[in-house]
């Protein structure tokens, strides 16, 4: 199966290497220059698997268009594309749900893979629709945590987070165990985006005094779920 990938850039020669050398790796590429146009993609559910969005753009930045993405689905794949290396602009995209943040010019052929990885840990099956994790039900089905005073609707981030740790359940699983199996690598703006979606957990299951993510300093987190 092809992957399909939404591609934001308004850089036509760049725009144009990126959706030739994506379609050379076996991907079906829709590029649009213009962040008006996803806009109304928006009134639907978008069709593909995971957007590529350039932060720099007219109309409305990456930063933007990407919320309104997350605001309309939830969970959806994206990475941003930016040719400032800032480490302001990279916790802000990472605060928004990137799975990834790219400085340009970039090697096409080390996008294509993070692309890779971010495509396969989307799509990881699991066992279960449903898990009773204290007082709260998760309904993977539908990317719903549910209390009987609350229900969240997760980010596909989030559940991939609150499935790993609660299949670690009574353990102490280190920082790098969930780097490298939710994020795919161990650096340090992982590590950031890593303790935002620990952090919203927390936030969730906070009807339940009997759950914990507690944190070990210098090793990673005791999961009681």
């Amino acid at each position: 199966m092809k992957h399909h990938i939404l591609l934001v850039e308004d850089d036509e020669d760049f725009g144009f290497m990126l959706k030739q050398y994506l379609e050379l790796s076996s991907m079906h590429v829709e590029w649009i220059a213009h962040p008006k146009e996803v806009e109304s993609l928006l009134e639907h559910e978008l069709p593909f698997h995971l957007a590529i969005v350039d932060v720099m753009m007219p109309y409305m930045s990456g930063f933007e268009l990407a919320q309104k993405i997350v605001a309309k689905q939830p969970g959806f794949p994206f990475v941003f594309l930016t040719a400032k290396d800032q480490r302001i602009d990279r916790l802000t995209g990472l605060k928004i749900g990137a799975d990834d943040y790219i400085t340009k010019p970039c090697d096409p052929e080390e996008l294509v893979l993070r692309i890779q990885n971010i495509l396969r840990r989307s799509h990881i099956p699991t066992s279960s629709k449903e898990i009773q994790i204290g007082a709260y039900m998760l309904d993977q089905t539908n990317f719903l945590l549910v209390h009987a005073r609350e229900a969240f609707r997760l980010t596909e981030r989030e559940m991939q987070l609150l499935t790993y740790l609660w299949t670690h359940n009574q353990q102490v699983v280190t920082r790098e165990q969930i780097l490298e199996e939710i994020w795919g690598n161990t650096d340090f703006f992982a590590g950031r985006s890593m303790d935002v979606f620990v952090s919203r957990l927390r936030k969730y299951l906070v009807h339940d005094p009997t759950l914990g993510i507690h944190s070990v300093r210098g090793v990673g987190f005791d999961v009681k779920l």
